[in-house]
């Protein structure tokens, strides 16, 4: 697969087989990934890899703080920013509105989407899980780098058959997923991601959100 192929095939997996990841790929999937770019080669980027028991027994933990509290702890910072404009509302939306479309769940289904929105913190399935958090000094620069990490190893794990959904939805949960992976107070929770390889047959997965033509956001001169 090059990268042409990588890209083009990669999407936000919702739905993963009951097939485990060996942690080895994994582990040498993230040592190539390093070699994204890094201004002044910081390499601001921390993750934590959890899979196994481990995963199993944090995904049962929150699942039972999801029936008191569904939509978290709060976030510390905005996923999208407050007052989301056109055309970024309108993108957002119809997202939104094609997956839920995809598994046949109607707008005014509001039990069906909040039980779409915790399969977030089942990891979809995933047999694996990563968690990547950034040191609270630094700034813009440096989370547009941890940007390009995270999308590095996603194109890798094209090339080695997995799929990946990367989940800023995890970012409601920080204070428990920083309990579990003993994170330290100077780092923050970005997102999480689930890595495994897709099930083919699950219908959420035909799911391929539009792009916006190339004259709306590019300029040539």
């Amino acid at each position: 697969m090059d990268v042409s192929q990588a890209v083009e095939s990669r999407i936000s997996c919702r739905a993963f087989q009951d097939k485990l990841v060996p942690r080895e790929l994994i582990k040498e999937l993230l040592e190539k990934a390093k070699r994204s770019p890094s201004g002044g080669n910081l390499q601001p980027w921390h993750v934590w890899v959890v899979d196994g028991d481990r995963l199993s027994d944090f995904k049962t933990d929150i699942a039972a703080k999801l029936t008191d509290n569904p939509f978290g702890e709060g976030t510390e910072y905005d996923i999208y920013p407050k007052g989301l404009v056109d055309p970024y509302r309108a993108r957002r939306g119809k997202c939104g509105e094609d997956m839920y479309k995809s598994i046949n769940v109607a707008r005014d289904d509001k039990t069906g989407r909040l039980t779409q929105f915790a399969r977030n913190f089942d990891l979809f399935g995933a047999p694996t899980a990563l968690f990547f958090a950034i040191d609270r000094r630094m700034g813009m620069g440096q989370w547009s780098d941890l940007g390009m990490f995270i999308q590095t190893f996603m194109l890798l794990a094209r090339e080695a058959g997995l799929h990946s959904c990367a989940q800023e939805a995890w970012a409601i949960w920080y204070k428990t997923v920083g309990e579990m992976v003993n994170m330290p107070d100077d780092l923050m929770l970005f997102c999480g991601m689930g890595v495994g390889y897709m099930d083919e047959t699950a219908p959420i997965n035909s799911l391929r959100t539009d792009r916006a033509p190339t004259d709306e956001i590019i300029t040539f001169l």
